[in-house]
């Protein structure tokens, strides 16, 4: 029974990552239709990005849309400030766009960085490097300059 309810649990989380991806990549797409100004564009880009969303829900890929709503929501709000409320749709998609790279960037990041975390923690200390030696003679004195040698022939 446990068991049924933990792929239960597994299957409602894809859902709703499916349809957050569609909501939020068909948003994103919409709002960069919508700068092209004809009403064709809106509905093509919304309906492209809505597939993306929904291909990259069924992935898993919470982290990365919540980073684009958070681009977005940056990028539209910048968008105001600098030009006006005309450009919020375009700030909103470019920010999205951006908050996306970043995401996925900094997930990358992280994933990294716990790799390392987890590596150092399970590996023991390594031992010192061994002493540089010298080989074809004896050991070396640096304390003493060398020998004069007669280069005179007898």
């Amino acid at each position: 029974m446990n068991a049924k309810n933990g792929w239960r649990s597994q299957r409602a989380r894809v859902t709703f990552d499916m349809v957050l991806g569609a909501a939020v990549f068909g948003i994103v797409g919409a709002a960069i239709g919508y700068y092209l100004n004809t009403t064709g564009s809106i509905f093509m880009a919304g309906a492209i990005g809505t597939v993306f969303g929904f291909m990259i829900g069924l992935l898993g890929g919470r982290r990365f849309f919540v980073s684009i709503i958070c681009g977005a929501l940056i990028g539209g709000a910048l968008a105001a400030l600098i030009a006006g409320r005309q450009a919020i749709p375009l700030g909103a998609g470019s920010g999205g766009a951006m908050g996306g790279f970043i995401g996925v960037q900094l997930g990358m990041l992280l994933d990294l960085w716990r790799q390392r975390k987890a590596s150092v923690r399970s590996e023991p200390p390594a031992d010192p490097p061994p002493e540089p030696t010298i080989t074809g003679g004896g050991p070396v004195r640096l304390d003493s300059p060398p020998e004069p040698t007669d280069t005179r022939r007898s």
